[in-house]
């Protein structure tokens, strides 16, 4: 989830897409997804299966929506408000059946199964946590905080889900972290990068990407050049292949826009060179998080977090400029 800016104009009015409009180049899927027509839903998260099921949670309520990549209207899947989830930001599935969702400032990482009962509720022990991504590796869920700057982990082994610990604190990471967000792993489960949007003291260089070592606990700060990545809130890795969403320097309207910047990472994961940004949206669709679908789209959570009167339909769409 982003930290909150607030809005100082009117705000953004959005328009329902018609279903004519709605079709991609990608076989005719749609463009546009509807993840809820009702007020206040700001929606957050997403992830989407091999398969094409797509899940989306809601930072404004904490319910969970499904839906498939091939039909243009997602479904709710969890209630709002069931099992104490009033709030719903990172999801992810791992390789059980299970989905395990970030309930940020619930305190509760939650993971269910995809008939949609609970299978466990684990807590971060610290009452100022703000729980807000995830990723999961063979062996543990790591769990970023914005409140308090911890890095929390929760072991993994078969079915059992072990408690969340705070497992990096603050003083652990080179820079102090003031408001830890995205977080991606590679796939051997050795290492993550983790975005940190800074304290808000709007001087240059407070914003970072961190290297955090999963076997020895020890973290670094990744080197960026041409550009930002430091603040992405949803980040997507692919081999050296590092997407993240960010805000750019605010525009004439005074309000940053939104967009995602793709970067190149050394082998070693020490530095990144952004290559590429897509087209760039208003400060009052405030996409979040970011997925890859089957059809090799990208597509983004159009969450009006920034938006001072949000207003549905709430809707994931296609990243505009950028594959």
């Amino acid at each position: 989830m982003k930290k909150i800016i607030a809005a100082t104009t009117a705000a953004f009015l959005f328009v329902a897409i018609a279903p004519q409009q709605a079709a991609s180049a990608h076989g005719g899927l749609p463009a546009t997804y509807i993840v809820s027509q009702e007020p206040g839903v700001k929606p957050e998260g997403i992830a989407i299966t091999r398969t094409g099921t797509m899940y989306v949670t809601s930072y404004g309520t904490g319910a969970v929506y499904r839906g498939t990549t091939d039909r243009r209207t997602l479904k709710p899947f969890l209630p709002a408000g069931s099992d104490g989830r009033t709030r719903a930001t990172g999801i992810h599935p791992d390789n059980r059946g299970r989905l395990f969702i970030a309930g940020f400032d619930t305190r509760a990482l939650f993971v269910y199964r995809t008939d949609g009962s609970l299978v466990a509720k684990r807590f971060a022990s610290d009452p100022g946590a703000l729980l807000n991504d995830l990723v999961i590796t063979d062996d543990a869920v790591y769990v970023t905080d914005s409140g308090t700057g911890i890095l929390w982990r929760a072991p993994l082994a078969g079915d059992h889900i072990g408690e969340l610990e705070p497992w990096l604190t603050p003083t652990d990471f080179p820079i102090r972290p003031g408001f830890l967000n995205g977080i991606v792993a590679t796939p051997d489960g050795r290492t993550a990068l983790v975005s940190d949007n800074g304290t808000g003291s709007g001087e240059p260089g407070d914003e970072h990407v961190f290297r955090v070592n999963l076997r020895d606990r020890t973290s670094t700060e990744v080197t960026v050049s041409n550009g930002q990545l430091g603040s992405s809130d949803g980040l997507l890795l692919e081999g050296n292949r590092l997407y993240g969403v960010i805000d750019l320097p605010a525009d004439e309207t005074g309000k940053p826009p939104t967009a995602v910047n793709l970067a190149i990472l050394s082998s070693d994961l020490t530095t990144a060179h952004v290559v590429r940004q897509s087209e760039s949206v208003p400060r009052e669709q405030t996409p979040t998080t970011i997925a890859r679908d089957p059809a090799g789209r990208l597509l983004w959570v159009n969450s009006q977090i920034g938006n001072p009167t949000p207003t549905a339909p709430f809707t994931v769409t296609v990243v505009p400029g950028l594959r």
